[in-house]
């Protein structure tokens, strides 16, 4: 009983306030426009300054695991080419298959996965958790562009991929991740005004983060072809975590940085999918309904892998 009240301790309250979000936005207390500012203020302002500021004040000698972060990119690959290779084997139409693959492997980790990690394992979790972060946006964000030009190719209005590139790298995410490595890398000094406005900047982002993604939620979005939809949660919030477990264990995580990993690879689909699927020729309807079912789901699928970490000792 004990150990269950701690599961719902960690898991609860993210997303009890994900709902919250749910319930202003019915209650009109917020609309649509609110909902976009403040995605475009978490994704732009406050979660780059909590990345730098955790990650730049950390010590990057004992909260930087190698091993972690190339365990948990391979898992992130290996999916990619599953679901792509399914896709493909399947016929599904060129439209689908890039949302469907990017669905299958691409994370909430910004708004979901550092909140999760913040409960389950304190400041310390959230710290490594933004450290992995800065290393695995790239690689997400990589796979994702991928996914969705690979099926437009030839294709008339395929959008170009120097600019999606481009995207990749001024995304602001990680700009901040890296800017954070590089200061704690160099052990610079952090003057005591910037470090105490940072940390009452930075304590707005998962709050807003998680009151957004909830104001987001719409099931006019559960459209589409709701099996393929169910298949790709099913391998983000199942497979991927999965293969991520035996890679990190072959490569010797443990402990914390393990029970991270898997935090980290078990959140559903990122809000983005929906975003890149529209703006680059996806099927936006399959890719909002991944994120919303794969949403659901995780508050089961988060029960119970933390109840086996907690098990395991984790």
């Amino acid at each position: 009983m004990g150990l269950m009240l701690d599961i719902l301790t960690i898991v609860l309250p993210v997303f009890a306030v994900i709902a919250l979000g749910t319930l202003l936005k019915r209650w009109k207390l917020i609309d649509p426009g609110f909902v976009q500012q403040t995605n475009r203020l978490v994704y732009y302002v406050a979660l780059p300054l909590l990345l730098f500021f955790k990650i730049g004040t950390a010590d990057f000698g004992r909260n930087f695991n190698a091993p972690l972060v190339a365990g948990s990119a391979l898992a992130v690959a290996g999916i990619f080419f599953l679901s792509y290779g399914w896709a493909r084997l399947r016929g599904y139409p060129p439209a689908c298959r890039g949302s469907f693959s990017q669905g299958s492997f691409r994370g909430n980790l910004a708004y979901v996965g550092l909140a999760l990690c913040l409960n389950a394992y304190g400041e310390e979790g959230l710290t490594r958790a933004g450290i992995l972060m800065g290393f695995l946006v790239p690689v997400l964000n990589l796979f994702a562009i991928i996914a969705l030009l690979l099926p437009q190719k030839g294709g008339a209005e395929r959008p170009e991929a120097g600019f999606w590139l481009r995207q990749l790298a001024y995304n602001p995410l990680i700009l901040a991740s890296f800017a954070g490595l590089f200061w704690s890398f160099f052990q610079l000094p952090m003057p005591a005004i910037l470090s105490r406005s940072l940390q009452i900047a930075t304590a707005m982002t998962l709050p807003l983060a998680l009151i957004a993604l909830g104001g987001s939620f719409s099931l006019a979005r559960l459209k589409g072809d709701l099996k393929m939809a169910l298949l790709a949660s099913a391998l983000k919030l199942a497979g991927l975590p999965l293969l991520a477990l035996a890679l990190l264990l072959a490569f010797g995580v443990g402990g914390t940085d393990l029970g991270i990993g898997l935090l980290m690879a078990g959140t559903p689909a990122a809000t983005a999918t929906y975003i890149m699927a529209h703006q680059m020729k996806g099927d936006a309807e399959l890719a909002g309904s991944i994120v919303m079912i794969s949403t659901l789901l995780s508050v089961v699928t988060y029960s119970a892998g933390l109840l086996l970490l907690r098990m395991a000792g984790l």
